[in-house]
């Protein structure tokens, strides 16, 4: 079984940076591409950042770090990731986006790059079914932040032949992940059992189960849970939130998948969690302050 040695990442954003980060840290060689020069300077600035804090906290050593960051290239062009062996796509959760571009992508790559996807909810096969490679095909889920979370789901379809498989499972334990295997079915393993949670603790919030804080202390405290579900909805973002719900109902029709009006209007707003600045808490002061609902 032969390894992934040129990785190519695709999206560079909160995602595709992190992705890029730990495959460099362990060895590989990285191409990252976006559409724009902006999008490349801010992952670059990202990665650089996220390694110095590795470095302080005595994680990863000053020259690794330095042969890390000279690992990862990065392109606006999409046939740069043509001289990859295995191409992890990071862009938004919208099928028809995703799904153009491994279009293209088959063209222009050999017959023994595989592809993954990084999907959260989506169908793997909806994608491999683009391509003519669909053995070649599986779903590599890394969570935010992907340096720091242990996990990766690998996601094989019906038609994802045993070498991949084994190949991408190989690949997620070679960067120091726990790999689990989940079917493919929308929401995998982690977000088919956390979103209900998630929309539920919004939906009760909109009720007046609580306050805000309350909330999130509650279940920190009474549960034993790192942070409150509020607190991770504006982690993760809502508009994500949203979408993974959307995408979980619309494959069930039950009714714990569906997305309350609460989080809909929040979307529509523009109050998308700490990467706007705004969802359930006020991120422009120190401690973020809950907002009123």
């Amino acid at each position: 079984m032969s390894k992934f040695h040129r990785v190519g990442v695709l999206g560079a954003g909160l995602m595709g940076s992190g992705i890029a980060q730990v495959a460099a840290v362990a060895g590989h060689a990285v191409v990252v591409r976006d559409l724009e020069e902006a999008f490349l300077a801010r992952a670059r600035k990202a990665i650089e950042g996220s390694t110095a804090k590795f470095v302080e906290k005595g994680k990863l050593l000053g020259a690794d770090r330095d042969a890390a960051l000279g690992r990862i290239s990065y392109s606006t062009g999409l046939g740069d990731l043509a001289g990859c062996d295995l191409i992890i796509e990071a862009v938004t959760e919208n099928l028809a986006v995703k799904n153009a571009l491994w279009a293209d992508l088959d063209t222009m790559c050999g017959a023994h790059v595989v592809f993954a996807s990084n999907t959260s909810s989506l169908p793997i096969a909806s994608m491999a079914a683009v391509t003519g490679r669909p053995d070649r095909f599986c779903g590599l889920h890394f969570f935010s932040p992907v340096p720091l979370m242990p996990l990766v789901e690998v996601i094989r379809t019906v038609a994802t032949s045993d070498e991949t498989f084994d190949r991408a499972m190989a690949f997620a334990r070679g960067l120091g992940k726990e790999a689990v295997v989940a079917r493919d079915t929308p929401g995998f393993i982690v977000n088919r059992l956390l979103v209900p949670y998630l929309i539920d603790a919004a939906r009760e919030a909109a009720r007046g189960l609580a306050s805000i804080a309350d909330i999130d202390q509650a279940m920190k405290l009474g549960a034993g849970h790192p942070m409150g579900p509020l607190t991770l909805l504006d982690m993760i973002g809502l508009d994500t939130a949203l979408k993974v719900a959307e995408v979980l109902h619309e494959e069930f029709r039950e009714p714990q998948f569906a997305p309350p009006p609460l989080l809909r209007r929040m979307v529509t707003m523009g109050y998308l969690g700490r990467k706007s600045g705004r969802g359930f808490y006020d991120y422009s002061t120190t401690p973020p302050r809950p907002v009123e609902l």
